[in-house]
């Protein structure tokens, strides 16, 4: 039974209401249950515990005031207005009540220790995430948990869990009242989207996910417009850009919560995201590429956009399919074509998820998270209600989808912003995908000539998955933006593009002689033999180049007078490695080792690490590996690590510093990394250290797990310089380190105080500016202080005109992409290291990052 307890350390009577256990099973800090929506309070303050028995009982005495129609979840309110959430597994309400018997009915008076509800736990298990239930006081504005059980076993009906009270000037008659309005049967919230693009796909998906775990109807309304939150196609539809205010309106049981949650996922500031730059703000680069208007375009010449900057020459090839036509009218029953819809959905919902874990594991994160918003769309109530709806009244399903999404397409497109329009080719994407899957495909796949430059209304991501990328030189698109998904997946090929040509480009005959210009935005078709034959011979020049420059990789790099240097290569996967011993690297430099913890429901196991690691030591072949540590935080899309959102998450839990709310994954990854053989064939680079105690904390448990693990053998740490407190005090750090490695992207952001991320910033947060040169410079006298070396990962090693002052800074060591290694490699052998010293100490003197760069040019033109 619930007891009421005096508390002796109150000077007046105030009722202290104990929970008891409601399952059986060990205890779960709140903050570790693996649902952001349950860790970050959004549901309130309360407890986890991880089920040994299907049996949720009552904590206290009470009232059932809400058993949801899935009956996976239930809330008591007790005497004292205590509104308790007992909330079994994680994500469970997607089970549709299958597996869980309710014993109670709302308005149940209960008392403590009655069944509630019975669950299977095998069946619950092998659907849902995890069996972690949650005990959460839904009106904590109204109390306050005093105790928490500590970590053990809880028993059900026994088990004193928590302890609250109600909040200092609540009274229980104030507090009844609160826990009534917590069952609300409407909520509305106003808010001003601020993330840049506004309401699109990615933001728009998670909110649609958010949304999911509450017993509430929620709808977005914009500019006279309404949308359902479950139909991410419905809220594109409704055009809200960055900065428009939109109205939340949730209907249901649990509707506040389901409408801060839905809140939540669209005001944070987006981070990582595929479209990152404002939809109504023309990129600089962009408009750069756009003639002025008193420019007048040459003979035979369009005007584009870059998208993928580069130069090529070939004959153009229109890709843009023939439309599929589907018949209109049903061959067989509705709940026939009904079936094939179904049937087809589920096989391209299939083959998208096994395209997302494919370009996940190549580390192609920005591929992977296109594809999944597809398979988002795939599943929109708008398009699957109006495709049945138009099969009801005897269309065929191919002919019903097809209508859906350009019904769709239409609406999108008159959306007055670039970025949510664009989204439209997204459905188009998902249109073409399932006719095929319904056999409505009208050829084999296209065989391209030789040097074929691809051109298109817009292409679609999917296009671009089966091109032969050996034979496409260009992709030109008459519509589309930089910011379009197949745009960044040219990007990722390395195919240049141009995007936003208009319909002057669908007057080009095919088999036109073209040159792409995407640097400058220019298509030039029909030009003259010599505009040809120049732009042949420049591609050939940089090819003989980059030819002779690979012939010798294999060699050390040393300056002309003998001053030598270590060029390794910055990789992320398997295949990376394989790239970085091809094209010479002398070792790894960086390993980022975050595409282990991305696109997964649960963290790498200490074996997992294992494997990976070994599996890219031996395709190193006896080079080392320096391995830097998990470097994600509030600013990375990692849904098991429910942290709570940050204001600023580059300012926030990075780095190391997640190992103090998540200390278990860095021992599971310093476990892995121990493992490695040989011995010695691994470093460790610990990121975001910003001085010396936090070195001496890290470097003492890796030295407690080598112990555990039976190694003798030291263990090589080193530490990233990426804020400027740890160059300032690069002296102390390199008493306890290894080596220093300096991370020029994040320093060169955190000097200069500008979003790397910033488009509008771009050419400002450059790494040659002085105050970020004179830090390199106070990072290597530092380390020579103590005889240790340091190396440049960060961007500007790569940079031609950067590397040279680099190298007379005194840093022995440049990391780069692995296609950059020879050409890194050929160029130090060129200089000349006294020269490099005094053009280095002439640089600190200078008073911008132009200046630099101009200095640096005319003492080493580029080619």
């Amino acid at each position: 039974m619930r007891r009421v307890e005096k508390s002796s350390l109150m000077s007046h009577s105030e009722a202290h209401i104990v929970l008891l256990a409601p399952l059986t099973g060990p205890v779960v800090p709140l903050a570790n249950v693996p649902d952001p929506v349950f860790s970050g309070g959004m549901f309130g303050d309360g407890i986890g515990i991880d089920p040994l028995e299907g049996r949720l009982v009552a904590p206290c005495d009470g009232v059932v005031t809400h058993l949801a129609r899935t009956g996976h979840a239930v809330t008591l309110a007790s005497a004292e207005g205590v509104e308790i959430l007992l909330h079994i597994g994680i994500d469970t309400v997607e089970l549709n009540g299958k597996g869980f018997a309710p014993m109670v009915e709302q308005g149940t008076q209960v008392h403590a220790g009655d069944v509630l509800i019975e669950f299977d736990q095998d069946q619950v298990a092998l659907t849902a995430p995890s069996l972690v239930s949650v005990i959460a006081i839904a009106n904590s504005d109204a109390f306050e948990v005093l105790e928490r059980a500590p970590a053990g076993l809880a028993r059900a009906g026994e088990t004193r869990l928590l302890v609250v009270r109600a909040r200092d000037g609540v009274s229980h008659d104030a507090a009844r009242e609160a826990s009534a309005a917590q069952v609300v049967e409407e909520a509305r919230r106003q808010i001003t989207l601020t993330q840049p693009g506004g309401l699109h796909a990615r933001p728009a998906a998670r909110a649609r996910e958010a949304a999911r775990a509450f017993d509430a109807r929620v709808e977005v309304r914009y500019d006279g417009r309404k949308a359902a939150i479950g139909s991410v196609v419905g809220l594109l539809g409704l055009g809200a850009g960055e900065g428009a205010s939109v109205e939340l309106l949730a209907v249901g049981p649990q509707a506040q919560a389901a409408v801060d949650a839905v809140a939540h996922e669209l005001t944070r500031e987006v981070h990582g995201e595929v479209e990152q730059k404002p939809a109504r703000q023309p990129a600089a680069a962009a408009a750069a590429a756009r003639p002025t208007s008193g420019e007048a375009l040459a003979p035979n010449t369009l005007a584009g956009v870059c998208a993928a900057p580069g130069v090529a020459v070939g004959k153009l090839v229109r890709w843009d399919d023939a439309d599929l036509d589907p018949p209109e009218q049903a061959s067989g029953t509705s709940a026939a074509e009904s079936r094939l819809l179904d049937k087809a959905i589920a096989l391209v919902d299939s083959d998208l998820d096994t395209v997302v874990r494919d370009a996940s594991q190549r580390g192609a994160v920005g591929e992977a998270g296109i594809f999944a918003v597809h398979r988002v769309l795939l599943e929109d109530p708008t398009l699957l209600d109006a495709a049945r709806d138009l099969i009801s009244l005897g269309k065929s399903a191919g002919f019903a989808w097809r209508e859906a999404i350009r019904a769709q397409i239409g609406v999108l497109s008159n959306v007055e912003d670039a970025l949510l329009a664009e989204r439209a080719a997204d459905l188009r994407d998902i249109e073409k995908r399932v006719l095929r899957a319904l056999g409505y495909t009208s050829s084999a796949a296209r065989v391209l000539p030789d040097e074929a430059v691809l051109a298109a209304e817009e292409f679609t991501p999917s296009d671009l998955s089966s091109l032969d990328r050996t034979r496409v030189t260009a992709l030109v698109m008459a519509r589309g933006g930089a910011t379009s998904h197949a745009a960044i997946l040219a990007r990722q090929a390395g195919i240049p593009a141009l995007v936003a040509i208009g319909d002057a480009l669908h007057a080009i005959p095919e088999g036109t002689q073209v040159v792409v210009n995407a640097g400058t935005g220019r298509l030039e078709f029909a030009p003259t033999e010599l505009d040809v034959e120049r732009a042949r011979r420049e591609r050939s020049r940089l090819a003989d180049v980059r030819e002779a420059n690979r012939r010798t990789s294999q060699q050390a790099a040393a300056t002309a007078d003998g001053r030598a240097i270590e060029v390794a290569a910055n990789i992320a996967t398997l295949d990376d490695a394989k790239a970085a011993a091809d094209n010479g690297a002398d070792s790894v430099g960086l390993l980022r080792t975050e595409l282990l913890f991305i696109h997964r429901p649960a963290a790498p196991s200490a074996d997992e690490h294992r494997q990976s690691y070994q599996a890219i030591v031996d395709a190193l072949a006896g080079r080392t590996a320096i391995i830097r540590t998990l470097d994600v935080g509030a600013d990375k899309e990692v849904d098991y690590l429910t942290l709570p959102p940050e204001p600023n998450p580059a300012l926030g839990l990075r780095g190391v510093r997640l190992a103090q709310v998540r200390p278990d994954l860095l021992d599971d990854q310093l476990r892995g990394l121990l493992a490695v053989r040989p011995l010695g064939a691994v470093r460790i680079l610990l990121p975001m250290i910003t001085d010396a105690a936090e070195l001496v904390r890290i470097r003492k448990r890796i030295d407690e797990l080598a112990r555990e693990a039976g190694r003798t053998e030291p263990v090589e740490v080193g530490v990233m310089i990426e804020v400027p407190s740890a160059a300032l005090l690069a002296d102390q750090l390199a008493q306890y380190a290894d080596f220093l490695s300096i991370g020029t992207n994040d320093l060169t952001q955190y000097t200069l105080a500008m979003d790397r991320c910033q488009p509008d910033l771009a050419a400002q947060a450059d790494g040659l500016h002085p105050a970020v040169l004179r830090l390199i410079a106070a990072t290597v006298e530092g380390a020579a202080k103590h005889g240790k070396w340091v190396g440049v990962c960060g961007a500007l090693a790569g940079d031609p005109l950067a590397m040279p002052l680099l190298v007379g800074l005194g840093v022995t060591e440049l990391s780069v992409d692995p296609v950059s290694v020879p050409g890194i490699k050929a160029r130090v052998r060129t200089l000349d290291y006294p020269l490099c010293r005094q053009r280095a100490q002439d640089a600190l003197a200078l008073d911008s990052a132009q200046a630099v760069r101009a200095a640096s040019r005319a003492t080493w033109p580029l080619d």
